[in-house]
Order: C-alpha cells, then structure tokens, then sequence
C-alpha cells in the first residue's frame, strides 16, 4: 500500500513537471516571437480542454460515473461569467481580478446546479445516466439561446420571451437570446489558464489520494461491497459530481472571456462538445489524469494542423484517433508496451547495480 501512494504521488508531481515545462516553454517562444497569432489563439481554449478532460475524468475514471452533459456546465460558467465581469465592468477596473471573480462564481453556478442535478440524477447508472445528462447538456444550451439579459438604471433584467427586452436610460444587454452575448471584453491570458489547470491538478489529486478518494475508488470498483462496510455511496458520487462541475464552470468562464462573441448555437457547448471531451478521457487513459492533459493538447491542436490537407483534415483525424485507441486499449498493443517497460526497467535496474558495485 505504502509504495503504491509513492508511486501515485510520483506520478502526481511528473504531471505538474510536465504542465510547467509546457507553460515555460511556450512562454519563451512566445517572448521570441516565434509563436504564430494562430497558435497563440489556441493556448487559452487548450487550457480550458485540459481542465474540463481532468474534472469528467475524475467523474467517468475516478468514480466510474459516465456523464455526457459536461458542456451543459461549461456553458453554465461561461454565460454566469461574462454576466459578472459585465456587472463589474465599472466596479472591479482590474482585468485580472473581474475574471478570477468571473471563474469562482462561474464555477459556483455550475457546482451548485451540478449539485441539484445530481440529487436525482445520481439515482440512475449506466447509460441511463448517460442519456439523463445528455439531456440536462441540451436543456442549458437551449435555455442560453432564449435567455435575454440586460442591465439600466433600475437594474438588473431578464427575460425568456422572444420579444426580448426594452431597456430603459442607460440599458446594456448582456445576453440576447439566440445571438447570445456580444461586445465580451477579452480578459482570459495563457497564464490565468496555468494557474487554472495547476489548480485543477491540485484538487483532483489531492481527492484521489486521500481517504474520501479511496472510498470513491471503492464504490467504483464493487458498489455492493462498499455500502456493505459503511460507505455512503450516494454522499461520494454527489460529491465528485459537484466538484466537476464546478471545475467545468471555471474552465467555461476561462473559455468564453477568450473571444469577443459568446453563441449558445454551434458547437461549443452542445453533446458534440461533451462527447469530444470524453473522447479526450478515454484515449489519454480512464482514470490516467497525466494522459487527459497530454490528450486534451494534441487532439485539440491536431485538427487545426491537418488543414493544410483539405478535405482530407477529419479522416486523417479519425484514423489517428483509431490508432491511439488501438495502442491503448488492445491486449497485444498492452502487452508488447508492458515488454518494452520491462526491459528499459532491467537494463536501468542492472546499471544501477553496477554503479554501485
């Protein structure tokens, strides 16, 4: 048990290596200029993807729980955020602070509605859940397409109704229905996106190493023999469900203060966008935090670099994808990476000996 929290811990760090090696050097290529305004432009939304792969893997991995409404709650964070930000345009001048304000209540939202949801939600398993929070991720992305709010001298207003608002002296709409929110002040930096995933990082492991960790593990792994010792099952489950929804919240306030124009339609935050999210759990490795970062980077980046070959783009995606899936999940692909691992760990176990002799 010791060398297994040694190994878990040793695994941690190599995550947080990884992550600030990545940030320094992008930081120095971007200080050299030797960064395209393309890439750039990809730096925050990978940020964003990389904590919302780690928050559903501590949900789909970690507690055995598969949730297709991830991008219900990143929309509740990014529309939540750029409401606040907008109220607190005159009061908060700081960028920074307006959109670290933006994150926490943004991930509050969504912790809170993930909290809500899940009392009853969590009931259900399998693809009952599955289908459920399908279902909750399309009811928020329509419910943001016909969501009219504005701001004037009397205050705060909102609005299902198609016929949207009048706003009095002074009016500002935030929200416009369909068109959704317009005129965002960009405010998301490469280096608010670090700290975000550091913290991220930070949290999900910490819970998967402690002891509320362990017994999340457990109801995962034998739900039965978990509760036959005590363990309240219900209370563990809603636990990790709140906290990755609050973490996805965070990731969409992070996320829509990157661009200028933020649209409930499309496919930012409609069950593409949660099923891509998965995709990204899945072929970095369920419960492998340290892969969900390194999958979020290349398959986010990836079709963007396949433009230079056309039509072709998302095929040649689709295989890679195929590829990587093989590699991880396929007996001889495991077997072959299990020999290989065996043998770099003799020849450096032998060198060591030797060393020391």
């Amino acid at each position: 048990m010791k060398k297994r929290l040694t190994k878990d811990k040793i695994m941690g760090a190599s995550t947080y290596i990884l992550v600030t090696v990545a940030f320094l050097i992008l930081q120095l290529l971007m200080s050299q200029g030797k960064l395209s305004s393309t890439m750039k432009g990809f730096l925050v939304p990978a940020c964003a993807y990389i904590v919302l792969a780690i928050s559903l893997n501590l949900l789909v991995g970690i507690c055995g729980e598969l949730s297709l409404g991830h991008a219900g709650f990143m929309g509740i964070g990014a529309f939540t955020g750029v409401i606040v930000t907008a109220l607190l345009a005159t009061a908060v001048p700081n960028g920074i602070v307006r959109l670290v304000i933006a994150m926490v209540v943004g991930g509050v939202m969504a912790g809170a509605i993930g909290f809500l949801i899940g009392i009853p939600v969590l009931r259900l398993r399998g693809d009952y859940l599955a289908i459920v929070t399908l279902a909750f991720g399309e009811i928020m992305k329509n419910i943001f397409g016909n969501l009219y709010l504005g701001i004037d001298d009397t205050g705060l207003h909102a609005t299902m109704s198609s016929a949207g608002l009048t706003l009095g002296a002074g009016g500002q709409m935030i929200v416009s229905g369909p068109r959704g929110a317009t005129g965002i002040t960009k405010l998301s930096t490469f280096a608010v996106g670090f700290v975000l995933i550091l913290f991220t990082l930070f949290v999900v492991q910490n819970l998967i190493n402690s002891r509320e960790g362990r017994a999340i593990k457990a109801v995962r792994d034998n739900r039965i023999a978990a509760e036959s010792v005590g363990i309240n099952i219900t209370k563990y489950k809603l636990m990790v469900f709140t906290i990755s929804a609050s973490l996805a919240g965070a990731a969409g306030a992070l996320y829509s203060h990157n661009y200028a124009t933020l649209t409930p339609a499309g496919d930012k935050f409609n069950y593409n966008a949660s099923i891509m999210i998965l995709v990204y759990v899945v072929l970095g490795g369920i419960g492998n935090i340290r892969g969900s970062v390194i999958a979020a980077i290349v398959l986010y980046i990836l079709p963007e670099k396949l433009r230079f070959i056309g039509d072709y783009r998302m095929l040649v995606y689709a295989i890679v994808l195929i590829i990587v899936m093989l590699m991880n999940w396929a007996p001889k692909a495991q077997e072959y990476k299990q020999m290989i691992a065996y043998k770099f760990k003799s020849k450096f176990g032998k060198n060591k000996e030797e060393a020391a002799e």
